[in-house]
């Protein structure tokens, strides 16, 4: 089986009792969770630390889940977001989708869905991520620098995209 992967998620959620029932769970799941309480809370914490996929809800007070969603992917574009909400809005999904929700997934939540879509929306976070580092890493290749330059220029690609 493959090595079980430190997934950072963000959670976001004006509803206090699922974003404890959520963060108590995931985290007995092993994955790493901070939760927020509004768009604009999440957006700050973003700002100082990476995550590999958001649950967002979509109807919040303030910055609602859209544009929230599109804040964390202009700071974090390889973050992937899962869409949460108790309003079956195909209008908003739809918005949402556009600004490249993962998934669009209406509550109440089940909770394995979401612990499987996490991993999922984690999958397609490395790919999107290793592929841009491969295309970089060509990039350097090509730009003929000495063996030392590459060296250097691949060290800090690794250490921006966390690959090892």
């Amino acid at each position: 089986m493959e090595e079980k992967a430190d997934i950072r998620v963000l959670l976001i959620d004006d509803e206090e009792t699922l974003l404890e029932y959520l963060s108590k769970r995931l985290l007995r799941e092993g994955f790493t969770v901070k939760a927020t309480f509004s768009g604009e809370e999440a957006v700050e914490v973003a700002a100082d630390n990476n995550f590999d996929v958001a649950v967002v809800d979509l109807k919040m007070p303030g910055i609602d889940g859209v544009a929230t969603q599109k804040k964390l992917k202009q700071m974090q574009p390889f973050l992937q977001s899962i869409v949460l909400t108790g309003h079956g809005a195909i209008d908003t999904a739809l918005e949402s989708g556009r600004q490249d929700a993962f998934k669009y997934l209406l509550k109440p939540i089940e909770y394995d869905n979401l612990v499987d879509t996490i991993k999922e929306a984690y999958e397609k976070k490395t790919e999107l991520q290793q592929a841009k580092f491969r295309e970089e890493v060509e990039e350097i290749y090509k730009s003929g620098r000495g063996a030392r330059g590459i060296k250097k220029a691949v060290n800090k690609l690794r250490k921006i995209y966390g690959i090892d």
